[in-house]
């Protein structure tokens, strides 16, 4: 696949995974889930599942810092700031940091996946998943996947595929 199909996968993923509610319940049950894959797999990372307005689950694994609750935070600014993945936007734009002409200060957007728009049918973008402490395109996947545990859906049917890095 070249960055094209990437870039058109990813729109797909943003437009397929969507819920009909987001509330405590489903954040927990999503967060929980991202984390016992984490414990199971050795995996050091960070998930946040937030509104807008406050943060409703949030776990960190051993191996993380306080360096990958700042990535969060600026990937959820993104997310927030761009209406998409922050994946997508690595996609479209490369993982330079934004330009002072963007108005998107590098102490609080980054352009470095894993932050994924919470879309409610019916609402729109209300929140984001975000998770840090993989390789951009790996925190994007590990999201990804557990939206479409969480839906019943196929994870095959939308994965990235691997590359080298």
């Amino acid at each position: 696949m070249n960055v094209e199909d990437d870039i058109a996968r990813v729109k797909r993923q943003e437009n397929d995974l969507f819920l009909s509610r987001f509330d405590e319940a489903v954040a927990y049950d999503i967060g929980s889930a991202i984390r016992r894959r984490a414990l199971d797999e050795g995996l050091s990372l960070v998930v946040d599942l937030r509104t807008w307005d406050r943060q409703l689950f949030f776990s960190a694994t051993p191996g993380t810092s306080a360096d990958n609750a700042e990535w969060v935070r600026r990937k959820i600014n993104s997310v927030r700031r761009f209406q998409r993945a922050s994946y997508r936007l690595v996609l479209e734009r490369g993982e330079q940091p934004f330009s002072v002409q963007s108005g998107a200060d590098p102490a609080d957007y980054v352009i470095a996946g894993g932050g994924f728009p919470i879309r409610v049918q019916g609402a729109g973008i209300v929140g984001a998943l975000t998770i840090s402490g993989l390789p951009g395109r790996k925190d994007h996947g590990v999201a990804v996947d557990a939206l479409c545990d969480h839906l019943s859906k196929v994870r095959a049917d939308y994965a990235l595929p691997e590359t080298a890095n």
